[in-house]
């Protein structure tokens, strides 16, 4: 088998066939690699490692993954690179991923998914022995909000491929009690098909620095002899993090902080957003690190002055519990997501309000002048608050999951000493 498409972990277990009877067989269902998505590899990633290790009594976990296929974007297709991509990843996902996983599922007693845009692939497993892990509901806004995401009908067909495979899923894990209350909303699942569990804060963000990466993040600002002086956005650049709000931001406080910068950590600014930047005057202070591996992210945490995340909505805030984790203190959008992550750790605004957002930027920046010790106090506090977010803990209660969906599932099946195959 190609050592990209399945890795095992199983304590001292060698293979599947030398496991333990008493030993669960889980097999951990992620993303593709070469869709680079790196919150939902760290989910998948840090539940192999900790389930593997911690749990390898009762549990034999291993991961899954297909070696993605290209077909169109193999071939150079001058102005047609991005589509012969999306249509390559698309075709993956719904027709070789599920050819590919049918013929693992009798190996393994429970499965987990841990993107639930990935849900088209519970059609093709046992139901009844599948956990999907939600992170948020955006995957289905084309079919619960259309006036909100309007998308064509293929769009549309998909999502509905993958919601109904979503919807036959045994348990859900939702990242956050705010997530669950969706689903209930939404009325998909009856409650007692829901945990909440939260992701972990990786140890790359508990470490002491890390002089490579410490001198990566200097090279971001010239390499200079002084220390950098900017505000932090941690994640993508969809419509839903409003990066307007944050280039208004910073465009409304530049003046007052003529050393002041941007930095922009991850996604990829779109053309319309640098189009906003230069139009505000403050292009030439944003600095876009985009491609950043952990490590160089850490230390974009622990230097930044402050993290702004200005969300309108989130499923979870996985860049407020690291930021705080590097000492690094956060102001975020009032929504309940984002608090559930911060509590009482971070500081908040109303969504696109950007007076308010520009008022407690300077608040704070001045506060970190004028009261160095309220605001290790302030940091002090982001660390204690972080190291409830563990992905140990995460793996513990995960474990629980599995071994209550294991024990439901033998006890609704006739002659349960066997182990079932599909």
């Amino acid at each position: 088998m190609d050592t990209r498409s399945s890795t095992k972990l199983t304590g001292l277990v060698e293979s599947p066939l030398s496991q333990s009877a008493s030993q669960l067989r889980v097999g951990i269902i992620c993303d593709l690699t070469e869709e680079n998505w790196p919150s939902m590899d760290l989910v998948g990633d840090m539940l192999f490692r900790h389930l593997g290790t911690q749990h390898s009594n009762e549990i034999a976990v291993e991961q899954l993954r297909p070696p993605m296929r290209r077909r169109l974007s193999r071939i150079p297709l001058p102005g047609a690179a991005r589509s012969a991509w999306n249509a390559d990843r698309l075709f993956n996902r719904f027709i070789d991923y599920p050819r590919w996983l049918r013929r693992q599922a009798d190996r393994f007693d429970l499965f987990h998914i841990v993107d639930h845009s990935y849900s088209q692939l519970v059609n093709v497993l046992p139901r009844d022995r599948t956990i999907v892990t939600c992170h948020d509901l955006d995957t289905f806004r084309c079919l619960i909000e259309p006036s909100r995401d309007p998308r064509p009908r293929w769009f549309r067909s998909m999502a509905k491929k993958t919601l109904n495979g979503f919807r036959r899923a045994a348990h859900v894990i939702a990242v956050s009690h705010y997530t669950r209350s969706e689903l209930l909303r939404q009325d998909w699942f009856q409650e007692d098909r829901i945990s909440v569990i939260h992701s972990g804060v990786h140890p790359t963000f508990c470490q002491a620095p890390d002089p490579a990466s410490e001198l990566a993040v200097n090279r971001l600002f010239g390499g200079g002899p002084s220390a950098p002086f900017y505000l932090l956005h941690a994640g993508s650049t969809v419509p839903r993090k409003r990066i307007d709000v944050l280039l208004r931001v910073f465009a409304a406080i530049a003046p007052q902080f003529p050393e002041l910068r941007l930095v922009k950590a991850g996604g990829r600014l779109t053309d319309s957003q640098w189009a906003l930047a230069q139009s505000l005057g403050v292009r030439e202070r944003v600095i876009a690190a985009s491609d950043v591996d952990r490590d160089i992210l850490a230390a974009l945490y622990r230097n930044a002055t402050l993290l702004l995340q200005t969300s309108e909505g989130e499923g979870f805030g996985l860049p407020v519990i690291e930021a705080l984790a590097c000492a690094c203190p956060v102001l975020a959008s009032d929504i309940p997501a984002l608090r559930e992550a911060g509590g009482s750790a971070a500081e908040y605004c109303p969504v696109g309000d950007v007076a308010a957002w520009s008022d407690s930027v300077a608040r704070l920046l001045c506060e970190r002048t004028l009261s160095p010790e309220g605001w290790v106090r302030r940091q002090n506090l982001g660390r204690r608050h972080a190291a409830q977010f563990s992905w140990s803990e995460t793996a513990r209660q995960t474990a629980a999951v599995y071994a209550g969906l294991w024990d439901a599932h033998r006890r609704t099946t006739v002659g349960s000493g066997s182990r079932p195959h599909v």
